[in-house]
């Protein structure tokens, strides 16, 4: 049987590679499955170099809300690496001003101790309404805290702080492109992954319904199943 595209993954902010073990244990029988490393700078230009050099000569890329700002990081650097791209959760803009303050609030509490302060605070937005009292997928979302800590927290939002408008790169991808959101999504809303779809010729959009930020955990199956159509397509 011939092998399939390897598969690279790209977690979110405070996320690790729990963020996709649903989608490693489906994905893997299709073709090799990596989950990237993304705490060891603090800008999107090198988080994006380092992943580009640990990667595959040709690959799939997949990423997670500050996944997918590295994934269009790593589109501009190395766009005929890319076979086919998956943006999850995600957004082409650039921080905003409040983003940024906000940030900053953060960088200071986790250098503080604070850390999980800042988890408690972050996990209403990062779940779906309807999952607000989900103990399992609370628990991931705190060991994911755990598994980045505070020096990979802090290169993450200053990396994600100084981000640049991916907006003007959209109509130059042309690798086939899965844009993907759930409905319920506060900090990725689907309005801003239907700008992307908008702006990339021929990608194809999936809303996930009942899902918040965080899809792969929250609605793997239905992620499962887009991203399953879209390698094999």
């Amino acid at each position: 049987m011939a092998i399939s595209l390897p598969l690279v993954l790209v977690p979110g902010l405070l996320c690790s590679a729990r963020l996709y073990a649903p989608q490693i244990e489906a994905l893997w029988p299709n073709g090799p499955v990596t989950v990237a490393d993304h705490r060891r700078d603090d800008t999107m230009e090198a988080i994006a170099r380092r992943i580009l050099d640990n990667a595959p000569p040709r690959f799939a890329l997949a990423g997670l809300s500050m996944g997918g700002y590295i994934a269009f990081a790593m589109m501009r650097l190395a766009p005929e690496r890319i076979a086919k791209l998956a943006l999850l959760d995600t957004s082409a803009r650039p921080d905003t001003e409040e983003g940024k303050a906000g940030r900053e609030k953060f960088i200071k509490m986790a250098q503080d101790g604070k850390l999980m302060d800042i988890v408690e605070t972050l996990t209403p937005k990062f779940l779906h309404r309807n999952h607000a009292g989900d103990e399992r997928l609370k628990g991931i979302v705190k060991a994911m805290a755990r598994d980045t800590g505070v020096e990979a927290f802090v290169n993450q939002e200053r990396a994600i702080m100084g981000r640049p408008d991916s907006r003007p790169l959209l109509a130059s991808i042309q690798c086939p492109t899965l844009v993907l959101v759930g409905d319920g999504d506060e900090l990725t809303t689907p309005d801003l992954a239907r700008e992307m779809a908008a702006g990339i010729s021929g990608s194809k959009l999936v809303i996930v319904p009942e899902c918040g930020h965080l899809s792969t955990i929250e609605k793997p199956e239905a992620v499962n199943g887009a991203l399953v159509e879209f390698l094999r397509a």
